[in-house]
């Protein structure tokens, strides 16, 4: 039996993700669904003691030293809590020497807010958007790469990185950016597992927060 098929029968995998007022873990055991293990909390005053805190209460020292794979949101979201879920995962990957891949947090939702909408025609692409407190947007845009039978198992590129923008392109479809605290964790988890034997144990070095815009604004 190859180190692959081993892999494939014996993994787990950890997923960390932030929203604007809250973050969350999931922890799933050989891609299996009714393993999924969720942690959601809204925000405190003390996120950087209390991230710790939780993540040590939400998994033991044994379980995290299994990991096979993690990965994580990297915004747009909550700047600090952006920067603070990197700042773990990436300690956590190099302590674990596991893998390390991120995913932006319109990327995770852009299943969802196809699924319904019912964009399900092949190519079909979309813009995800959140309005800033000043007049600009950030935005990002995605593909339908691959549809299946069941909206479930669409497959979706991001073809733009989220980034700022004066204004919306009005002659294109878009939708705005809705976090779902439980469904993103899950649909994290799904994406990890995906990609779970193509992930090289020295890409944490590469995994940094995505924020468009400077924290002050």
């Amino acid at each position: 039996m190859t180190n692959k098929i081993k892999l494939r029968e014996n993994y787990s995998t950890l997923v960390i993700h932030s929203t604007d007022n809250s973050f969350g873990f999931g922890y799933r055991k050989n891609n299996t669904l009714e393993s999924d293990e969720l942690f959601i909390k809204k925000f405190d005053n003390d996120l950087c003691n209390n991230l710790i805190n939780d993540l040590n209460k939400f998994i033991s020292k044994e379980n995290l030293q299994k990991i096979n794979k993690l990965s994580v949101s990297i915004g747009p979201a909550n700047f600090n809590a952006s920067r603070l879920i990197v700042v773990l995962a990436r300690t956590i990957s190099q302590q674990v020497n596991c893998p390390l891949e991120s995913f932006s947090s319109f990327k995770i939702m852009a299943k969802r807010i196809a699924s319904k909408n019912n964009i399900l025609t092949n190519k079909k692409s979309f813009w995800i958007y959140k309005k800033l407190k000043r007049k600009d947007f950030i935005t990002g845009k995605y593909e339908i790469c691959h549809k299946e039978k069941n909206s479930s198992d669409l497959v979706i590129r991001e073809t733009v990185l989220p980034k700022v923008v004066k204004e919306l392109e009005s002659k294109e479809l878009s939708f705005e950016a809705k976090y779902n605290d439980k469904e993103d964790l899950k649909e994290l988890l799904d994406l990890s597992n995906k990609n779970l034997l193509n992930s090289n144990v020295d890409s944490w070095r590469k995994v940094l927060p995505l924020y468009p815009i400077s924290p002050i604004n």
